[in-house]
């Protein structure tokens, strides 16, 4: 985020509507400071009724107004409330967070050796308006023998991770190269989420 930028958003309110350590400090690095409030939404839309853009920016936006609701009545409501949705999708079958280590197991298998696609919706939420967007990176995996999943799964890293892995940590050494952007697939698209802050900027709605 450019200075100029940085120095006018250090006197908003903005809010990341996600525990995520990961979209947290993407943020940070670019220089936006905000305060995390997770959402208490329960992300229990169903998969099989919505295309994976669709469905990821559906419940981003579900995620920015259970906050926005709860927030509402603060003494300084927030600026900004940004929240985003990550999912895997290979073919027409998409991949969240696995429930168990055979779970992980069971989604690491069916990635390897193969590519899926990788799909981020972001939903900002200003006192007056509501943006929304969608960023899709391609994802090649290497192939996996089962031992070397049963390895990367004994890391723990895979648990809290769409399609159980994290291209950022461990889960690196198992991709053989991407399309797209490298942060759509971290879980926070940087480029395209700064180019819409900016957009509000100049409409002056932030």
């Amino acid at each position: 985020m450019l200075e100029p930028v940085k120095h006018i958003l250090s006197s908003k309110r903005i809010i990341l509507a996600s525990g995520s350590p990961r979209r947290r400090e993407l943020l940070h690095n670019i220089g936006i400071k905000c305060e995390i409030i997770p959402s208490t939404f329960e992300e229990n839309l169903d998969p099989k009724k919505y295309a994976p853009d669709v469905f990821v920016t559906e419940t981003a936006k579900f995620k920015v107004l259970e906050v926005a609701e709860r927030l509402a009545s603060d003494v300084r409501p927030p600026d900004l409330i940004i929240g985003c949705d990550t999912t895997v999708a290979l073919g027409d079958t998409m991949l969240g967070k696995p429930t168990s280590s055979e779970n992980a197991f069971e989604m690491l298998s069916m990635l390897s050796g193969k590519s899926h696609t990788v799909y981020t919706g972001v939903v900002l939420k200003t006192p007056d308006k509501t943006v929304s967007f969608c960023e899709s990176t391609k994802v090649f995996f290497a192939k996996l023998s089962p031992d070397v999943i049963k390895s990367y799964i004994a890391t723990g890293e895979p648990m809290d991770k769409a399609g159980a892995y994290g291209i950022q940590g461990i889960g690196g050494s198992i991709i053989e190269k991407i399309d797209g952007d490298y942060f759509t697939v971290m879980g926070l698209p940087l480029c395209s989420l700064s180019k819409y802050i900016l957009e509000l900027l100049e409409e002056k709605r932030l």
